[in-house]
C-alpha cells in the first residue's frame, strides 16, 4: 500500500493561511510543489483519521497549567444552510441568528489561562484590524482542550458535558471554576461538578427553585438578591450563593434588551459561597472568552466551510480547525498579533512575490 500523500499538518497549515476557501480542493491547489498531492488525497485524510480527539489534547496539553485557570463549556452552530446531504447536519438553535438553523452543533471545552507575556490584547475584542486594549494587563490564552458533535439521536448535551468533565479530571485538571451558562445548570452537571471536587460558576433559569430563609421554595425571580448577593438553597442540590445583574451589554439571558427591563435580568450561581460580586463580575468577563473562540474559529480557520459529506470527514475537518485556531492562539499570546495581523502577514508575503514579478499586465504597444 502507498503511504499517504499529505499528513494533518499540510491540511491544519492550509487552514491558518486560507482566507476564503477552506476546501480539499483549494488545499491541492495551493500545495507549494508543481507536482502536488490532487485532493482527493486530502479527503482520503479528512476520511482515514480515527473520529477523536485525543490529536487536539496532545497538542494543546503543553499550552495548559491544568492546576489553574478555568474550565470554560459552551456550544455553537456550525452553519449549514444549504447541506442537503452532508451527515451530522440537523437542525439547531443559532444565538447568531436567534432562530432555528441548519447545521452541526459544536460543543467545546475551553481552558482559559493567563500570562504575564507583556502588554495585552483584549481577547474579547473583535475590532478588525487591530484586537488590543490598554485596559487589560495580562494576556489570556485560550485553549480548546476536548470538544463533541451533538448529534440528536444520540448523546444529550448534557452527557457530552459530564464525559468532557470526566475526561478533564483523568487529564488531572484542577480548575479555579467550571463555567457554563443556564442551559447546562440541570442538577446532574452541578453534582456531576461538585463530586469531582471543583468549584462551578453558572446562570440559572429565572424560574428556578430557591429557598432563601428555609421556609419554602419560589422561583429565584421573586426573592430579594442584594448587590453582594445571597445564599440561597437550591432544590435538589443544597446551598449556593446567586447574585442579579441586569444585562448591559445584549446579552440577556431571556431575550432582546429593547424589550424590557425585567427581561435584561441574570442570575448567577456558585457553590463558592464565598464569592464577592467583584470576583462574580470577574468571572463573566472571562467566561466571555468562549464566545471569542467561537467567533474566530469561524472566522479565521474556516471551521464551518468544509462541504465533505461524511460524517469522519466533518469530524476531523473540525477538529484540524480548533488545531489551527490553536496554533493562530498560541502565536498571538506569544507576539500580540490578532488573528487578522497573523493571517494577513501571510498574504503579504505572497503580495510581494507578485509584485516583484506580476503576470497580469497589459500587452506592450510597442
Amino acid at each position: 500500500m502507498n503511504p499517504p500523500k499529505v499528513d494533518d499538518l499540510d491540511y491544519i497549515h492550509f487552514l491558518v493561511a486560507a482566507r476564503k476557501e477552506f476546501t480539499c480542493t483549494e488545499a491541492a491547489r495551493s500545495h507549494p510543489e508543481e507536482d502536488g498531492p490532487a485532493h482527493d488525497a486530502f479527503t482520503r485524510l479528512l476520511q482515514r483519521r480515527p473520529p477523536d480527539t485525543e490529536a487536539l489534547w496532545q497538542e494543546a496539553e503543553p499550552a495548559v497549567n491544568p492546576g489553574d485557570g478555568l474550565l470554560i463549556l459552551d456550544d455553537t452552530t456550525l452553519d449549514k444552510p444549504y447541506a442537503n446531504e452532508i451527515e451530522h447536519v440537523t437542525w439547531h438553535w443559532s444565538g447568531k441568528h436567534d432562530d432555528v438553523v441548519k447545521g452541526i452543533n459544536l460543543l467545546t471545552l475551553l481552558w482559559r489561562g493567563s500570562s504575564e507575556k507583556g502588554p495585552a490584547g483584549d481577547p474579547s475584542s473583535e475590532e478588525e484590524p487591530e484586537e488590543s486594549s490598554s485596559e487589560e494587563p495580562r494576556r489570556e490564552t485560550h485553549v480548546p482542550c476536548d470538544f463533541r458533535l451533538y448529534e440528536k439521536d444520540g448523546k444529550t448535551k448534557n452527557e457530552h458535558l459530564r464525559e468532557m468533565l470526566d475526561k478533564a479530571s483523568d487529564r488531572e485538571f484542577g480548575p479555579e471554576y467550571v463555567v457554563f451558562d443556564s442551559w447546562y445548570s440541570g442538577l446532574d452537571n452541578l453534582k456531576k461538578v461538585r463530586d469531582l471536587g471543583w468549584t462551578f460558576f453558572t446562570r440559572l433559569k429565572k424560574n428556578r427553585k430557591v429557598n432563601p430563609d428555609d421556609t419554602h421554595n419560589r422561583q429565584i425571580q421573586e426573592i430579594e438578591i442584594p448587590e453582594e448577593g445571597r445564599v440561597v438553597h437550591l432544590k435538589g442540590y443544597g446551598f449556593v450563593k446567586v447574585f442579579r445583574t441586569d444585562s448591559t451589554d445584549g446579552d440577556a439571558e431571556d431575550g432582546d434588551p429593547g424589550e424590557s427591563k425585567e427581561k435584561n435580568i441574570q442570575y448567577w450561581a456558585t457553590n463558592n459561597l464565598e464569592m464577592t460580586e467583584e470576583k462574580r463580575e470577574e468571572l463573566a468577563r472571562r467566561a466571555w472568552g468562549v464566545e471569542t473562540y467561537h467567533r474566530r474559529l469561524k472566522q479565521y480557520c474556516g471551521v464551518e466551510r468544509s462541504q465533505c459529506q461524511s460524517a469522519e470527514a466533518q469530524h476531523n475537518h473540525i477538529q484540524m480547525s480548533i488545531r489551527a485556531f490553536l496554533r493562530l492562539e498560541l502565536h498571538r499570546v506569544e507576539t500580540a498579533l490578532s488573528f487578522y495581523e497573523s493571517k494577513t502577514a501571510i498574504i503579504r508575503e505572497a503580495i510581494r512575490a507578485y509584485l516583484a514579478d506580476p503576470t497580469h499586465v497589459l500587452p506592450s504597444s510597442a
